[in-house]
C-alpha cells in the first residue's frame, strides 16, 4: 500500500479486535516509523513503550476505563519529554513532536492491515498518564501523550467522510480559490 492509500484508509478504528497477536517485527516496524518523524530542531522529544504482555494490557485497559485498549493485542505509548529549543528558553516542542510521531505511526498501522485510535484525552484526567507511566517505568521527567491500542480489526470500518478540499483549503490567500 502506497502513502496516499493508506492517508485514505486510515481511520479511528473503536471496534473489537481478533484476537490474533500483532508480531513484534511489525511493532518494530511501525515504531520505526514514528522514530522517523520529523521533530522540532531534530531534538528527539518522543520516546515509544511498546506493549504487547495480555497482563500489562489489561492493567493499562483498568486504568483507562477504555474498551477499546481492553481489547487490543498491542499498544504504544507515546511518551513526550519537554526538552527546550534552546537554554533559557520556554518553549518546547514535546507535544508536536509526539503528535508528528503518532501519525506515522498510524499510517504504517494502516498499511500493515491492523486497526488503532489516537487516544490523548482520557490520559488527562484522573491522573491516567501518570498512573500509565507508573506501571510503564516511564521517568517521571517524562509525560506520556498518546496510547494507540493495536490489533487485527473484527469488523470492517472505512474513514469517515472529510469536507472538501475546496471548502477546507485555498491558495495564496484565506478565502480564495
Amino acid at each position: 500500500m502506497d502513502v496516499f492509500e493508506a492517508i485514505e484508509k486510515r481511520h479511528s478504528y473503536r471496534g473489537e479486535f481478533k484476537d490474533t497477536p500483532v508480531p513484534r517485527d511489525d511493532l518494530r516496524r511501525i515504531v520505526e516509523a514514528g522514530v522517523r518523524a520529523p521533530s522540532g530542531m531534530n531534538l528527539q522529544t518522543t520516546s515509544f513503550v511498546i506493549v504487547d504482555d495480555a497482563e500489562v494490557l489489561t492493567r493499562i485497559a483498568e486504568i483507562s476505563g477504555n474498551k477499546v485498549i481492553a481489547g487490543a493485542r498491542a499498544l504504544i505509548a507515546c511518551v513526550g519529554q519537554e526538552v527546550p529549543m534552546r537554554p533559557g528558553s520556554d518553549l518546547s516542542f514535546e507535544v508536536e513532536d509526539c503528535a508528528a510521531a503518532t501519525e506515522n505511526m498510524l499510517l504504517a498501522i494502516t498499511a500493515l492491515g491492523y486497526a488503532t485510535v489516537w487516544i490523548d484525552g482520557m490520559l488527562r484526567r484522573e491522573d491516567r498518564a501518570a498512573r500509565i507511566g507508573e506501571l510503564l517505568g516511564v521517568p517521571s521527567d517524562r509525560t506520556v501523550r498518546i496510547v494507540l491500542p493495536i490489533g487485527v480489526p473484527a469488523e470492517e470500518c472505512a474513514q469517515l467522510e472529510k469536507r472538501s478540499f475546496e471548502e477546507r483549503a485555498c491558495f495564496n490567500r484565506w478565502g480564495q480559490s
